[in-house]
Order: C-alpha cells, then structure tokens, then sequence
C-alpha cells in the first residue's frame, strides 16, 4: 500500500516536473524571440536617426544668415543633431581625405560652407525630406542646395519594414506552437485523470469546482517554468555580454525587465487556458469514450 502511494506521488512529481519544465522551454524560445524583436526595434531607430541630409550654402552667405538658419535648424522638431561647416573647415576635411590642399592649386577655397542634419526616427523618410526641402528653399533664398540619398532611405525602409513584418509573423508562431504545446503537456497529465475529473462530475461537483484546483496548479507550473525562463535568458545574455565587445551597451535594463514580465504573464495566460481547454475536453466526454481516448 505503501508502496503503491509513493509511486503515485512519484508518478504525479514526474508529470508536474515535465510539465514545468516543457512550459520553461517554450517561453524561453518566446523570450529569444521577444528579445530579438527589441533589439530590431533598436537597430531600427540607429540606423534611420543616422541618416540626414546636407545643406549647402551660397558662397556670399553671412555670418548672420547662418546664425539665423542655424538657430532654425536646431529648433526643428526633425533635427536631432545639426553641425555647421564652415568653407575652413570642409577645406581642412578635404586636405586630410585626400592628402592634398585644393586652395594651393586653385588659389581659392572652392568649397562651401554647409549645414549636416541628422534626423529623428520619425522623420527619416524620403517624403518627410522632400517636404523639409521644399519649406527650406522657399523660406531661405541662400540654401544652394539640399542634397539626401532618397534611393538609400527608401531601399532602408522598405528592408527594416520587411525585417519587421517577418519577425512579427515569426512571434504570432511561437506564439501558436508554444500554446500548442503547453496544451498538450497539461493535456497529457489531465489524460492520467480523466476517470477522476468524470467521477467528480458524476457526484454533483460543478464544472467551475473540478476545474479549479487542475487550473492553479497548472498555473504554478507556468510561474515556476516562466521565472527559469527567465532565468536562461538572463544566463545567454550575461554570456554574449561576456563574449561580444559592446554588446552590454546594447541591452536597456527597462526592456530586460519587461521581457521577463511578459514571460511571466504569456507563462500564467498560457497555462490557465491550457488547463481550461483541457479539462474541459474531459468533462464533456461520455465515460464509455474515456476508455478508448
């Protein structure tokens, strides 16, 4: 008798253990996936807030002009960083690209003074730039030209978009797989007591009541699996913090940390709706199918 009980209990620990541990699995995948997400979003943002364009001015230009344009520049609400060049200056960046001083040949400067505008991450679109032109040619006569790689901004668009479309349907998945799985494992320790949950039923127990105490501890389950989740995630990233050069800077603590929280959560909602469904399937099948399920 004895012996009987600790098999079952050994049984019952083994069922919990594997459901735990195959619920940690899959969101540890979903958190990969999760991660991979925000640092696309990232790399988005660095890559379209290092793109701008260049204003040059005419050679006559004032030094009065140029503080006007400058000071209109810098309270752009597009501008997140403005840098004046002065025909000096752009002459000194020559010498030092080319190794030779265009003045000693020509006898004068033939470079102009310039304005270099990175963009914030909303505006970094060619129809956005085309816009900012046209308002800065109208409003300052002595702009000689804008110029801005339109083809680049478009062909940079339209991958990071295509980046995110496919990572996005790569999350919605996971997501399925994962809810599939999760579903089967707690589907599997709901089998072993399918006689159980039916002869509850059959005494007058109502659905809500048998259903209870399956769905919180399967919901434990998914506590326990999301925080080791959480725990290898931690651990892969502590590692490629370790082995990659800067890759520490690239990591936001605040994200981090809602990361693991929706672990956590997808770990709870996932669980509850698993328990539920398959419980559920048990009670509402005849006691003769049981045998044959």
């Amino acid at each position: 008798m004895a012996k009987s009980k600790k098999k079952k209990h050994n049984s019952f620990f083994g069922a919990r253990l594997t459901s735990t541990i195959s619920t940690s699995l899959v969101l540890f995948l979903l958190g990969i996936i999760a991660f991979m997400g925000v640092m696309a979003t990232q790399l988005t943002r660095y890559v379209r807030e290092n793109m701008g364009f260049s204003i040059v001015l005419d050679e006559n230009v004032t030094d009065a002009q140029v503080k006007t344009l400058q000071k209109r520049l810098t309270a752009a609400p597009y501008a997140r960083r403005v840098q004046y060049i002065s025909k000096a200056d752009a002459l000194r960046e020559l010498y030092v690209e080319l190794g030779e001083n265009p003045e000693d040949l020509l006898g004068y400067n033939p470079l102009r003074p310039s304005f270099e505008v990175k963009l914030h991450n909303d505006y970094a679109d060619a129809a956005r730039l085309a816009e900012i032109d046209k308002t800065l040619r109208s409003a300052y006569p002595y702009i000689e030209n804008i110029s801005y790689q339109k083809d680049l901004i478009e062909l940079v668009n339209d991958n990071l978009r295509l980046i995110g479309m496919i990572l996005a349907g790569i999350a919605v998945v996971m997501t399925i797989i994962s809810f599939v799985l999760i579903a089967n494992t707690v589907s599997l320790v709901a089998y072993s007591k399918r006689f159980l949950l039916h002869t509850m039923e059959l005494v007058g127990a109502k659905p809500a009541f048998i259903r209870r105490p399956f769905v919180r501890s399967h919901i434990v389950n998914g506590i326990f699996g999301a925080l080791i989740a959480d725990a290898l995630l931690g651990a892969v990233l502590y590692y490629m913090s370790r082995e990659l050069r800067g890759f520490a800077s690239l990591l936001d603590r605040e994200v981090l940390l809602a990361i693991a929280a929706g672990i956590v959560v997808a770990g709870i909602v996932l669980s509850y709706l698993a328990a539920r469904i398959a419980v559920g399937r048990y009670l509402r099948t005849d006691h003769d199918k049981l045998y044959y399920m």
